[in-house]
């Protein structure tokens, strides 16, 4: 009898990108981290759908220090997957690594403090009868969000459902925020600068230029954004 040797399968490596939010911490700690909380009780999904990287390149800190600010920003639901400007010798092991080679992108505008005409906790859709001007972030974790203008360039809008925009959308639309893959988004004409459902997302340039100006849904099919023109 002839004994086979077992071949042990070579290991499979897939490459994946994705878009980072860099959080540069400031002095006094205490203050920026209070901002921070205050931040993510006025606008719940805000931290959910991003990685978060913090900078500490301009920041005095030893590793007691940085293990305690890491700990801080878990306890308000920010987790952090890599540092930048982070020397070895304050890198306390479990720590996440330091991470180089960013390119840099638009400045994440911030959701400001709501506005009365913002939708209860117990809706399951918003509905916004205006743009979405440049700079602005609509964020509406609980449904779905229907925009009856455009998103302009450089503004965003976040939903735990579908995203439904009756006008141009040339800023960021992300659906599916909660991990809803099943979640869609359309629009009227398609200039956009990022797609994204649940995990999967394009960009401005990974977009195909035969959907551009075209009435689109966009779904997510096997961890794959797919773009239909609508008829």
């Amino acid at each position: 009898m002839v004994a086979s040797a077992k071949t042990a399968p070579s290991p499979r490596f897939r490459g994946k990108s994705y878009l980072a939010m860099v959080l540069q911490p400031v002095d006094p700690l205490d203050l920026w981290l209070q901002s921070l909380a205050e931040l993510g009780q006025r606008s719940p999904g805000f931290f959910t759908t991003r990685p978060i990287v913090l900078d500490i390149c301009d920041l005095s800190i030893n590793e007691r220090e940085l293990m305690t600010l890491v700990s801080a920003l878990e306890k308000t639901g920010i987790r952090v997957m890599g540092f930048e400007g982070a020397r070895d010798s304050i890198l306390a092991p479990g720590l996440p690594p330091v991470l180089s080679g960013g390119r840099q992108s638009a400045d994440i505008s911030a959701p400001g403090k709501p506005k009365a005409a913002q939708p209860k906790p117990s809706d399951t859709s918003s509905l916004l009868v205006e743009s979405v001007r440049s700079g602005q972030s609509v964020i509406f974790a609980d449904g779905d969000v229907t925009v009856t203008g455009s998103i302009a360039s450089g503004a965003e809008v976040v939903a735990g459902g579908s995203i439904h925009i009756y006008g141009a959308l040339r800023g960021r639309a992300i659906a599916g925020a909660q991990g809803n893959a099943k979640a869609r988004i359309f629009c009227r004409k398609l200039e956009a600068e990022f797609l994204a459902i649940d995990s999967s997302y394009l960009t401005a340039e990974s977009i195909d230029s035969t959907y551009s100006g075209q009435p689109v849904q966009i779904r997510s099919e096997h961890e794959t954004l797919k773009l239909d023109v609508l008829r």
